[in-house]
């Protein structure tokens, strides 16, 4: 299926991968229904950065509603559900909300979309439910693992998303991105962190433990893999990696960024950003074999190339003026 002139529901459309994936279909000439949180300041985030389109129809509201989920996917072709909690820090605090949004969040667009014959769902999940890896690269026969509140609550929203494609034939396909990063991401995530410290003048800036390996996405790979997985077939009713295939670990990255930007800051442990020991996720790499086998996706982004164009985004002051850098960011 071709997205071309479809009528497109993205719902977290107002963060930083949709918001970067709304961009992405509306130059593909899709027509897209973009869903912001819904708040009193009438602020779309991200996508108040997005120039006015007449093929974009931002609407604000919470997947939390069931009534008003079933009102947003009338009349549209594919979802992307985006929508979700995705900081850990807060998921040790308040892992209820996960629940809500996460998990029921996900029933409710999953039962609108049944109600509605919607004719795909791409559901993001997350390379978090595979917790540390017992072996890589990981595949998607990988075990779950729930090493935090938000993990377990993604590993039950993916359950539910495939429980609909099992009872109820739901044309869905899990999406599970491996860490995504580029403009636009939040502060508390390792990258962000690093560039806007550094940017912001600091001599020493603050991390958590940097040990651990990430399969780093750059945010249009990302998306393109959400592309390729909707317009396959093939995808449909399986758990998909959208991934490098490539490890770095967080020291390593610091390395980078510091040479990239020609720093040499300093960096200390900040207690508060360690997570629990068996919360910490210490390795993972993605095996992306099976995306590139049932669809046409390949990485564009090198981890040098992707990092130069979020170092250039955060470097300009309009954009770093929007991030917090005296304060942990959870």
């Amino acid at each position: 299926m071709k997205l071309e002139n479809k009528e497109i529901l993205i719902t977290g459309a107002d963060g930083f991968i949709g918001s970067h994936l709304t961009e992405m279909l509306l130059e593909k000439n899709c027509k897209v229904r973009a869903l912001s949180q819904y708040n009193s300041f009438n602020n779309w985030g991200w996508l108040e950065n997005i120039s006015e389109n007449r093929n974009l129809e931002i609407i604000s509201g919470d997947v939390r509603d069931p009534h008003f989920c079933k009102k947003i996917t009338k009349n549209i072709d594919i979802v992307f559900h985006l929508a979700a909690l995705i900081a850990i820090p807060y998921s040790y605090v308040a892992p209820d909300s996960y629940i809500d949004t996460n998990i029921k969040g996900t029933l409710n667009i999953c039962q609108a979309a049944k109600e509605n014959n919607v004719a795909r769902i791409i559901h993001t999940s997350t390379s978090e439910v595979y917790g540390t890896a017992k072996y890589v690269p990981i595949d998607e026969k990988h075990p779950k693992q729930a090493q935090s509140p938000y993990s377990a609550s993604k590993i039950g929203a993916d359950a539910m998303a495939l429980s609909f494609y099992n009872a109820f034939d739901l044309p869905i396909t899990i999406a599970r991105p491996f860490n995504t990063y580029g403009p636009r991401q939040s502060a508390r995530a390792i990258i962000p962190t690093i560039i806007s410290q550094i940017v912001a003048g600091k001599k020493q800036i603050k991390l958590g433990d940097l040990s651990p390996t990430r399969d780093f996405n750059f945010v249009k790979d990302t998306c393109n893999g959400f592309v390729a997985l909707a317009e396959s077939n093939q995808t449909i009713g399986k758990e998909i990696n959208i991934a490098s295939n490539f490890e770095i670990s967080m020291k390593d990255t610091l390395d980078l960024v510091k040479k990239i930007m020609k720093s040499d800051v300093e960096f200390i442990t900040d207690k508060q950003r360690l997570r629990p020991e068996k919360s910490e996720v210490f390795r993972l790499w993605g095996d992306n074999t099976l995306i590139k086998k049932l669809t046409n996706f390949k990485p564009k982004y090198s981890i040098e190339k992707g990092l130069e164009e979020t170092i250039k985004w955060f470097t300009k002051p309009m954009n770093l003026k929007k991030y917090k850098t005296n304060i942990y960011n959870v």
